[in-house]
């Protein structure tokens, strides 16, 4: 049966009943009229014909929701994925034109079977590849790139900001729609989060529009969209050139569109109290956009706002989005006609909205307090994001390889201290707290890493120094038990320190080795008995040892 589950998640969904299914249809509701205008704004910052966006949030959303293990996240377009698709195809072919499906439809083929085969392999610990400061970096100047884009349609400029110079007046009926479904909208989620407002002001302002006649004043809207269900899609073959071009944006929107899923995944799983099944949630995002791409839609990821709704709105199970999908369904088959007046300035206040939210300055200065370096780096990550619009995916693997960079520069200088013993007792850096020795002739240090490849050379070379600037030295004391792994590397390095030491006549004191380090030294033969070489269990016997090299016939005690 566990097996089973594995497969199908959707079989371990608690069985429902009346009471159950009222509150997760409310829960759909509220994220459904929610979705309908969002998911057509989002089509659009993709570059996508308006009615994929509902396309993809019908299949997918369903897909995701018995195949994942998170099934109270609302999964279909969002900005930042949008966004990423509308880069990545910047160049390669128009907006919205028969080769931009295409292609769009080949990034959620390919971004989705890489989720799946990733899932599938237990390979969800890359999402560590990404720290919350290259995200949060990414993804506030992405916001900033999507309020810039929409500004022209909400502002009523034609064109993007190329023609806006060159443009002499202004279509004061659309920046009236624009800014006040912007003012109407920022409000209402303040007060009140779970009201289809979103569907209010898009069902508002068609009716503005049409008895205004704001078409037939220059105004630009949705316009006509197909109605009725998708039909099954298969994309061309592009060529082995364009799968080329490809590559990278489908790591990155592989990577950034399950980080944003994680984001919402590790809130629904942290209310309910269980671990997070990160690989089979990437297998259920994977399925969603293969899904997408068969509807001839774009890829999908997981919305942190809408899933929030989702759980304030009271939905317990995934029985609630599939109610959402219900609502959707309705809407394509019913309401599409009503969506033919909205005004485009509309659909650009709704996208602004919601990515406003993602525009968070502070979250720096908190940075900046913790970490200047990771600061530095989410600094330099926002601004290649900007100059590389609209490859804006040059960002986030600059932002990983600048993170990684840091890592590998911690992990080759690891902290090496030399200790001496505090007045509470313990074992502390003698230097930063003016200690003195722990005995004549001894040096005694603690490495806060593990002895691999990255460190061995750091420790090899601080042992070397301090015996050539302190050639009396007789006794060396490695406090080890802060060294939790060692590997073929760590061993080697470890010969050669008990060589030096022994044609130097030095002792050698070992304190708390670990197991597995242990064992790994001895398998090598470099533990083997012999007068230089001391073993201490605990840090209180080698203390007991350093008094007797210091003379001293009492016992230390630990206070």
């Amino acid at each position: 049966m566990p097996s089973l589950h594995r497969l199908f998640p959707f079989l371990a969904w608690p069985r429902p009943d009346a009471a159950l299914l009222r509150g997760e249809f409310l829960a759909g509701l509220t994220v459904g009229l929610m979705l309908i205008p969002q998911a057509v704004a989002y089509a659009g910052l993709a570059g996508m014909p308006l009615v994929t966006g509902i396309y993809a949030s019908l299949l997918p959303a369903l897909v995701a929701v018995l195949f994942g293990a998170s099934a109270r996240l609302s999964v279909g377009p969002t900005a930042l994925t949008a966004m990423l698709v509308s880069a990545s195809l910047s160049g390669m072919a128009m907006p919205g034109s028969e080769r931009w499906v295409e292609l769009a439809v080949w990034l959620a083929l390919l971004t989705g079977a890489l989720q799946v085969m990733l899932g599938f392999a237990r390979f969800g610990w890359l999402l560590n590849l990404v720290n919350s400061p290259v995200l949060m970096a990414f993804t506030q100047a992405a916001a900033l790139l999507i309020v810039g884009s929409q500004l022209p349609a909400l502002l009523g400029l034609a064109g993007d900001w190329s023609h806006v110079l060159e443009q002499r007046q202004w279509h004061w009926p659309s920046m009236l729609f624009g800014v006040g479904t912007v003012l109407l909208l920022t409000l209402a989620r303040r007060w009140k989060p779970a009201f289809p407002t979103v569907l209010v002001a898009v069902l508002a302002s068609a009716g503005l529009s049409v008895w205004l006649g704001f078409r037939a004043s220059g105004g630009e809207v949705i316009g006509a969209l197909p109605q009725g269900l998708p039909s099954l899609y298969w994309p061309g073959w592009p060529g082995w050139s364009t799968l080329g071009q490809l590559a990278v944006p489908t790591l990155v929107i592989t990577l950034v569109s399950f980080l944003e899923t994680a984001s919402s995944a590790k809130v629904d799983n942290g209310r309910k109290g269980q671990r997070w099944d990160q690989d089979q949630d990437l297998i259920g995002q994977g399925l969603a956009k293969l899904s997408s791409a068969l509807v001839g839609a774009f890829p999908t990821s997981s919305s942190f706002s809408r899933s929030a709704l989702n759980l304030y709105a009271g939905a317990q199970t995934g029985w609630a989005t599939i109610f959402s999908v219900g609502v959707v369904l309705a809407a394509l088959l019913f309401l599409i006609p009503v969506l033919h007046h909205v005004p485009r300035a509309v659909l650009a206040a709704i996208v602004v909205v919601a990515v406003l939210g993602l525009i968070k300055p502070r979250e720096f200065l908190k940075l900046w307090r913790l970490s200047r370096v990771e600061a530095g780096i989410a600094a330099a990550t926002v601004v290649i994001t900007l100059l590389a619009a609209p490859q804006l995916y040059w960002g986030v693997l600059a932002g990983v390889l600048m993170s990684l960079s840091h890592f590998l520069y911690l992990r080759l200088h690891p902290r090496i201290i030399e200790v001496g013993l505090h007045g509470d007792g313990s074992l502390r850096d003698r230097h930063l707290w003016s200690l003195p020795p722990l005995a004549p002739d001894l040096y005694a240090l603690r490495m806060d890493a593990a002895l691999d490849f990255a460190t061995a050379n750091a420790i090899e070379r601080n042992v070397t120094e301090y015996l050539s600037a302190h050639p009396g030295t007789r006794h060396v004391m490695l406090i080890a038990h802060p060294i939790n792994w060692i590997d073929a590397t760590g061993v080697e390095a470890f010969g050669r320190l008990e060589s030096l030491l022994s044609v130097r006549q030095v002792a050698l004191h070992l304190v708390g080795t670990k197991l597995p380090v242990e064992n790994a030294l001895r398998g090598a033969g470099h533990l083997r008995p012999r007068p230089d070489l001391h073993l201490y269990r605990t840090e209180a016997d080698a203390l007991k040892a350093c008094a007797a090299l210091r003379g001293e016939t009492q016992d230390w005690v630990s206070p």
